[in-house]
């Protein structure tokens, strides 16, 4: 036992661990610097690049890392390149390294809910401010484990270096034994050390994963729940009421318009100007035709609801006119500016669509909610603030309070999408769409991803939208009363043609088209279901 000791702290052991944590740090530091790389390579349109990469993953990631360290010592010479032992060992373990690095990360973003970042390209975020603000903090949360379970490997992998004569710490160990005939104390002494650093690492992991975990209790809150018999002794924390329902601030009802109201506001609509004009536009999937020849003009003030069965192009129309799609053929003017397209006809780079959307400004609803699942609902509505728009933090936040408090959620500013009700959280993704002042909002059935019982409280803070404050909406919706009681024009689609448009209560309650009476009798057939629900 004592010359189990006298080994763990004998110099010449320690300055083999020296060596095993420089080769280990160099092939990480370059493992990831290369799996930046390769995954950048791997998630870009340009197929030649991504296939450069794939096939650097197939090559160093299925040959063994000990030919790689040979190969970077005894063959790059011939190249004219000359490294020292050292040095070797890390060039080979980074590129080593770097396959593996670049598979985690190219999970990670991947594993980010793609509706996610549909909404942040609808609020007007490039490229960079998507992958710095949504992707990179959610895809690093899930990395982390996977990343230090490579870096225990990569430190383990270090002794394949004595191959190439770094004196690390196996190569040690075995001189030392070799020298000694003492095995079992050495090696003994040399696991033990191996231990200790690989339990280095899983500390900092942890480490990594408490202070980025998103649920973690305030340390007051924690200490109270360790040492329960001082709870005495520690104030609770201010609570500002009871946990509160799903409901707790009611968005206040708006009064209904009555028909004479309804005829005057449709006269003073026809001579506003055109928000939203949509000409001849076609658009396909592959060999599926979704839209064919859509016209559309929607007014100033105007609220036109999309009315449809599913797959009728409802959607898709409403992610062509936020350029969230493109289309194959017609003209889109917002606000009487072209999307889409540059002065001189050619098309917009993914940079210049995202600062055309933050311009134009056309906010939109998804059915998914689409929160930034790592952001609370006040985070939620003031960053795109801050991050597109420019406004300063303190502003950002007194306008998402102000928005907050509009749609009834004050009380919830603070909690995450995942701790809401459906019905809460489409509420916060109204008021992040509203959050910038938009000049058209438009709503991808709102209420079909909710529960009955949430609907309705949905539906009144888009009511009162369209009351109170006047706002352009094009809403695609099953809800026929809602539709019937808010809309000024309903457009029904089918097989991705306008197949009957007018005044809402008069194509709710007299279609003309076949077609539009034929689903309006099928949605009046399951409304008691829809009420008894």
């Amino acid at each position: 036992m004592t010359l189990f000791f006298h080994y763990l702290s004998l110099p010449y052991l320690l300055q083999g661990v020296g060596f095993t944590l420089a080769v280990t740090g160099l092939g990480l530091l370059g493992g990831l610097g290369i799996g930046l790389v390769v995954a950048a390579m791997q998630l870009s349109r340009f197929w030649l690049l991504a296939a450069c990469a794939r096939g650097y993953t197939v090559i160093f990631r299925g040959t063994p890392l000990i030919l790689q360290m040979v190969f970077a010592y005894d063959a790059l010479p011939y190249l004219g390149l000359k490294l020292t032992a050292i040095s070797a060992a890390g060039l080979a373990l980074a590129a080593n390294e770097g396959p593996f690095i670049a598979e985690m990360l190219r999970a990670g973003v991947l594993g980010v809910d793609r509706g996610q970042l549909l909404a942040g390209q609808a609020l007007g975020m490039t490229p960079w401010v998507l992958m710095r603000r949504i992707i990179a903090p959610q895809a690093i949360r899930t990395m982390i484990p996977a990343f230090g379970n490579e870096s225990v490997s990569a430190l383990k992998n270090s002794s394949l270096a004595s191959v190439i004569a770094v004196e690390e710490l196996t190569l040690r160990s075995t001189q030392l034994a070799s020298s000694t005939f003492d095995f079992f104390s050495i090696f003994f002494a040399s696991g033990l050390i191996y231990l200790v650093l690989t339990g280095g690492v899983s500390v900092i992991q942890l480490g990594f994963e408490v202070a980025l975990d998103l649920d973690r209790k305030p340390p007051r809150e924690r200490l109270r729940q360790l040492l329960p018999w001082i709870r005495a002794g520690i104030p609770a924390p201010a609570v500002a009421a009871p946990a509160a329902p799903a409901i707790a601030e009611p968005v206040p009802a708006a009064a209904p318009i009555d028909r004479a109201t309804r005829t005057a506001r449709s006269a003073t609509l026809t001579h506003n100007p055109i928000a939203v004009d949509v000409v001849g536009l076609h658009k396909r999937y592959d060999a599926a035709v979704v839209l064919d020849g859509i016209d559309l003009r929607v007014r100033v003030g105007e609220v036109v609801a999309l009315l449809g069965p599913s797959g009728s192009g409802k959607s898709t129309l409403l992610r062509c006119i936020n350029h969230l799609e493109g289309w194959d053929d017609g003209m889109i003017r917002v606000g009487g500016r072209r999307l889409g397209l540059r002065e001189d006809g050619k098309l917009l780079t993914p940079r210049e669509i995202a600062n055309e959307r933050a311009q134009v400004g056309v906010g939109m609803v998804f059915q998914q909610f689409n929160l930034f699942a790592h952001l609370t609902a006040l985070e939620n509505v003031a960053g795109p603030l801050r991050w597109v728009h420019g406004m300063a933090r303190r502003d950002a936040e007194q306008r998402a309070r102000e928005l907050l408090e509009r749609v009834g959620l004050s009380h919830r500013a603070d909690a995450l999408p995942r701790h809401l009700s459906g019905g809460q959280q489409q509420r916060v993704a109204i008021a992040r769409a509203l959050a910038p002042n938009p000049s058209v909002l438009l709503l991808d059935e709102p209420t079909s991803a909710l529960d009955p019982e949430l609907v309705s409280e949905v539906l009144e803070v888009i009511r009162r939208l369209a009351v109170d404050d006047g706002l352009t909406m094009i809403i695609s919706t099953h809800q026929l009363r809602f539709a019937d009681e808010v809309a000024d024009r309903v457009v029904f689609l089918a097989g991705g043609h306008v197949v009957e448009e007018g005044p809402a209560h008069e194509v709710l309650t007299a279609p003309r088209n076949p077609l539009t009476a034929r689903f309006l009798s099928v949605m009046d057939a399951e409304k008691p279901l829809e009420a008894s629900a």
